[in-house]
């Protein structure tokens, strides 16, 4: 069976995507502030890499059963995808409001499991969102406009963090008084936006054929995970392809995360949190503004990015990208300028927005359309089993290989997304073409 799906306008594509902002901002939170304050905790270097379990381990498992259970969905007044956006967003706004107020390194490493469980669960379903509303030809605009608000959200979490740095007081809390200021902005901007998308944009109803499938299909609690085992048995084989770019790429982004704010106090100011508690907070500031500059690359760039994917290639762009990352990642800490820092994050922040939108489009014409959500949610898994592996082993790497030098950790990043840049040349996938979605049978 053939569907052709209407054109939306630019502004609808820009509404139904609004939700993204909210989801981002908390996701910025999580890159820039999250691990500061378990410096505030007292945690040590080698410990980071475990305490951002939750990440890898929450989206490893709800993402895809999300996905799977979306998939299955379907309200009159509801929806399809859009409860599980409002569900994952309230649950991360009361997350957020409450991440300040730990008073323990293992309250705020719990906190972090709920926020990552909310964080998935609605974010999941935006992707296979994208895939249900638009024609194959506007997917670039559909997922490069969620980039254009990955970079926005994180933009503003960062430069929260930067702001509420400078202008509230210190406060005599093992986690200075500032630090609240943008998670309670977080908690408000998580649901606000999200409630936006969801009023603004309609689903498409299913079909009484869709629908006669939808309820032959509910078998039982053990479908979903029945489901998500048969996806995984017939994956395309560019997904395959994809994952090994997502074992290097992500990897990466996890050990700079985790690195950077203790990267930028040893080379800029000279300090760490040990040796000048006040020093590394200008230095989390800071991070903050540098942070929130690649995200300003990054939406700046994402409908240049959309455009030149529709141009040339998707592989194309994001070889490209991920050697701008790489290489300033290289560089990035032997910089001693902190105006200079900016430099190589703006590579960084081209490369962001391709992370976020370009390998969907890799994939997106292989998968079925009746299993959008469970493939989105296994892309997913294909993200964050890399993460989980990082969390288990860079500690130890960090430790007796890096000598416990954020600068290091930030370098061996640097030349992973080289790597990445490398496995992305293997990838083969199909140009993007037309505007008809075609049922596949699965397999490759």
């Amino acid at each position: 069976m053939f569907l052709t799906k209407p054109k939306l306008s630019f502004q609808n594509i820009i509404n139904m995507n609004v939700g993204f902002f909210g989801i981002q901002y908390s996701f910025g939170l999580q890159q820039s502030a999250v691990n500061p304050i378990y410096d505030f905790l007292g945690a040590s270097p080698d410990q980071l890499p475990i305490l951002n379990l939750a990440g890898p381990i929450t989206g490893l498992f709800i993402q895809p059963l999300i996905g799977a259970m979306s998939d299955k969905t379907w309200h009159p007044r509801w929806g399809r995808r859009k409860p599980y956006f409002f569900i994952g967003a309230l649950l991360c706004s009361i997350t957020l409001f409450f991440f300040p107020f730990s008073s323990s390194l293992w309250m705020a490493a719990g906190l972090l499991w709920i926020l990552d469980v909310g964080n998935n669960t609605a974010m999941e379903p935006y992707r296979a969102f994208i895939a249900d509303k638009l024609p194959a030809s506007q997917h670039a605009t559909g997922f490069l406009s969620q980039s254009f608000f990955t970079g926005l959200g994180i933009t503003l979490a960062n430069l929260s963090l930067f702001v509420f740095q400078k202008y509230l007081p210190q406060g005599n809390g093992q986690i200075p008084t500032w630090v609240y200021g943008s998670f309670f902005l977080g908690s408000v901007c998580s649901i606000t936006s999200v409630l936006w998308s969801i009023r603004s944009t309609p689903e498409i109803p299913p079909t009484e054929e869709e629908l006669a499938v939808l309820r032959a299909g509910k078998k039982g609690i053990a479908e979903p995970f029945i489901e998500i085992f048969h996806a995984i048995k017939e994956m395309p084989k560019v997904m395959w392809q994809l994952a090994l770019v997502y074992l290097f790429q992500w990897y990466a982004l996890f050990c700079y995360w985790q690195n950077v704010s203790k990267s930028i106090a040893q080379s800029v100011w000279h300090t760490s949190i040990s040796a000048n508690r006040e020093l590394y907070q200008e230095a989390v500031g800071w991070t903050g503004l540098v942070n929130g500059w690649y995200n300003i690359a990054t939406f700046l760039s994402a409908f240049g990015l959309a455009w030149l994917a529709n141009k040339y290639s998707p592989k194309l762009v994001h070889v490209t990208c991920l050697i701008l990352a790489g290489v300033g990642l290289i560089i990035f800490p032997y910089i001693e300028n902190k105006y200079l820092l900016f430099a190589p994050m703006t590579g960084f922040g081209i490369a962001w927005a391709s992370i976020m939108g370009i390998p969907f489009l890799m994939v997106i014409g292989k998968i079925p359309k009746e299993k959008y959500g469970v493939y989105m949610g296994i892309h997913n898994m294909i993200i964050v089993i890399p993460m989980l592996i990082q969390t288990i082993t860079f500690g130890y790497i960090l430790k007796y290989f890096l000598n416990n030098d954020p600068g290091n950790a930030i370098t061996f990043a640097g030349a992973f997304l080289l790597i990445a840049a490398l496995a992305t040349t293997l990838i083969k996938s199909a140009p993007i073409t037309n505007d008809v979605v075609v049922p596949l049978g699965g397999g490759h």
